[in-house]
């Protein structure tokens, strides 16, 4: 029997949306009654009124957290139990897949189908990922003298603050929990005020999967009125940050100013993607360089912004992703079909048209794209740009622009490409695309970022630590080694004679 079609239009007619805040297992409005309207990037339609949570709110969804943890009624289950728990959750955010696909489409603009396919099964397979290691993560013992043992434990931290971004919200929000969680934590959830439905909902199937009320808490709201709160305050162990480098600096300052709690930032990047003229298909590459830049309409912190190439192929590699941009075109989010849809609001938007200007002024040579599109829609939308003869030092090739923008430089030697592609602030990602296997080690060790990739790009696994060098943040989202970010290590020194 072939899959009967959504029509997603009229399940977004049907949609009932919560807005209230979730603290102590229970849906609250803010307890000053403060809300904000809440509008969809795709037609500017109103969603819902979402609680504007303050720091009265955020005091009590740290102190319900904190009892949570002191009594400990989710880090004193059994691993076994806590486990099996996180496996619920991730399976309930399958069972209620396509709501939460509708929700994360309609709130931030992404296609449908990326929600579908990709968002809503990443978050729950971390979910998945780290219950499993609940009971699969031993502790050490020392090499100490025979009459000494000497125990290396892991314990969580305690309280833990979760701020993440609009780009990827239900995936950002379970690579900041589930490990959170799976390390025996309580968290306190704080969505970007621009794209907030999905962690709502997260706390409503938390509870239905048996993670105690006041385990994990969700209080959305601004910057200002929730987001500081929660990294100045007190009882708050530790900070958990994806979003901008400019405020993941504001968040290490706060952390330091309160109670010098651990700050772990994801942040921004202007990733380099070094194409070299013995890469063995130029068409492979040029694929995976435009997917990889217009996917999520640019709103990637790792997206290859910045695609070097090599001189002697420059021009052909140019007419290769100019004939993959009609695979990019800006669409109905709620279609399918659709590739690439809004950007995430008007203020977005006008940022991105802002670069393509500056890059225009100073010279660099606009290919394709560069002007808002659909605009009878109402919803925010830009083509796919192409900027060509970009040089290091332009605005445009410096920093960060968060859409669907890709600035081209040339190089003709390995050095060079090595130089402009470190020349910048940022190390998050970056690739090679060469078939000599010497080069693409030597050239993989010298760039100073925190994934390189080889003859691919934005391949990852749940498996591999995500994060970057220099002003691209610290820390690591993914992968075992994100436990240590919850935990505490503690040595326990015994005499035994």
């Amino acid at each position: 029997m072939a899959d009967i079609k959504i029509d997603w239009h009229a399940r977004a007619k049907s949609l009932k949306i919560d807005g209230r805040a979730f603290i102590g297992g229970v849906r609250m409005p803010a307890a000053g009654g403060q809300t904000y309207e809440c509008f969809s990037p795709i037609d500017n339609r109103k969603l819902a009124d979402v609680a504007s949570c303050q720091e009265v709110d955020v005091n009590l969804a740290v102190a319900c957290a904190r009892i949570a943890f002191n009594d400990r009624r989710w880090a004193g289950l059994s691993p076994r139990e806590r486990k099996q728990t996180m496996i619920r959750f991730a399976d309930l955010l399958i069972s209620n897949k396509e709501e939460l696909a509708l929700l994360e489409t309609l709130d931030m603009g992404k296609p449908i189908s990326a929600s579908l396919s990709v968002d809503v099964n990443s978050a729950a397979n971390s979910l998945r990922w780290f219950g499993e290691a609940i009971d699969k993560v031993y502790d050490e013992i020392a090499p100490t003298a025979d009459h000494t043992l000497a125990m290396i434990t892991r314990e969580p931290i305690g309280v833990v603050g979760a701020i993440v971004p609009w780009n990827y919200p239900i995936l950002m929000a379970c690579w900041k929990i589930a490990p959170a969680l799976a390390s025996g934590n309580s968290v306190v959830l704080k969505p970007s005020e621009k794209s907030p439905l999905t962690a709502l909902r997260l706390g409503d199937l938390a509870l239905v999967a048996g993670i105690p009320a006041g385990v994990l808490n969700v209080i959305p709201g601004f910057g200002e009125q929730a987001g500081t709160p929660l990294a100045m305050h007190m009882d708050v162990d530790c900070i958990a940050f994806t979003g901008s480098t400019g405020v993941g600096k504001k968040i290490q300052i706060m952390a330091g100013q309160s109670n010098l709690k651990r700050a772990w930032c994801e942040l921004g990047g202007k990733s380099p993607n070094i194409v070299f003229a013995d890469c063995k298909d130029l068409d492979i590459a040029a694929a995976a360089s435009a997917g990889s830049i217009f996917y999520n309409q640019g709103e990637s912190c790792n997206a290859p912004s910045r695609l070097l190439v090599e001189r002697s192929i420059k021009d052909v590699f140019v007419q290769k992703i100019l004939a993959e941009l009609s695979k990019y075109q800006p669409a109905d989010p709620l279609d399918e079909s659709t590739t690439m849809g809004a950007l995430v609001d008007c203020g977005q938007m006008q940022n991105v048209l802002k670069y393509i200007a500056s890059g225009k002024a100073q010279g660099a040579k606009l290919l394709a794209g560069g002007e808002q599109a659909r605009t009878e829609t109402g919803g925010f939308y830009v083509s796919p740009t192409v900027f060509d003869n970009v040089t290091n030092d332009m605005t445009i090739a410096a920093e960060e622009i968060f859409g669907p923008v890709l600035s081209i430089i040339a190089f003709d030697t390995e050095e060079e490409a090595i130089k402009i592609a470190n020349d910048t602030e940022y190390g998050l990602a970056a690739a090679v695309w060469t078939q000599d296997i010497s080069r693409a080690h030597l050239v993989a060790k010298r760039l100073r970022a925190g994934t390189v990739h080889v003859n691919s790009y934005d391949e990852d696994d749940i498996t591999v630590p995500f994060g970057g060098y220099k002003q691209s943040g610290n820390g690591r989202d993914k992968s075992l080694h994100a436990l240590e970010k919850y935990t505490e290590l503690k040595t326990t020194w015994i005499r035994l004679k």
